[in-house]
């Protein structure tokens, strides 16, 4: 069983047995909150939540994964695609990316991971959003984030995996923003480096 983060805790993901971590998924979901009165079901629509994955050289952004760049240029990190509609109650990830660690340039030491709401719908119409980091060679989930309430907010700095000499290390961020791109993010998540 992975630890359950709160806003700004740190967890090392260095393996308790020994050994390194080669490939995590940065697993990410949410639903649609549902909606009240007679002409709820009429006025509904699907949440478009995008995950990102900005990789850091020190301050600097050299690369991004997102859902029209799904493989980092180095090939070390790879979204397996959009999903426009969200967990529909499934409590799955409904995106995911991963991140082979051993392939990562050695100057790449953040990953600061994103959602954002390209169709501009605030995290009030959100519930169960949640970032998780999952062992992909074992399956075992190492750390959890759940994003707690909604806001009138489009955007929400989750998580960032970062190397810490030779240890990786998760920090969940859980910072609300706005904007519509991850471009629109980087002068909040500057603020996380």
């Amino acid at each position: 069983m992975g630890v359950t983060l709160t806003k700004g805790q740190q967890v090392s993901l260095e393996k308790s047995g020994g050994g390194d971590l080669n490939v995590v998924r940065m697993g990410l979901g949410w639903q649609a909150a549902p909606r009240r009165g007679f002409l709820a079901k009429l006025t509904a629509r699907e949440i478009d939540l995008d995950a990102s994955a900005v990789l850091f050289a020190g301050k600097e952004a050299v690369d991004v994964v997102f859902f029209q760049h799904l493989i980092s240029n180095d090939g070390s990190v790879h979204h397996t695609g959009d999903n426009v509609v969200g967990g529909a109650g499934q409590g799955g990830d409904d995106e995911s990316i991963l991140v082979d660690l051993p392939r990562l340039p050695a100057h790449v030491d953040q990953i600061v991971f994103t959602v954002n709401s390209f169709t501009g719908q605030t995290f009030a119409e959100v519930q169960n959003a949640f970032c998780r980091l999952i062992d992909e060679t074992t399956g075992q989930e190492l750390a959890r984030y759940t994003l707690s309430g909604g806001g009138a907010y489009t955007a929400q700095i989750m998580a960032k995996v970062h190397r810490i000499g030779g240890t990786w290390n998760m920090s969940a961020i859980g910072e609300p923003a706005n904007g519509r791109t991850f471009q629109d993010l980087i002068p909040a998540i500057s603020t996380h480096l």
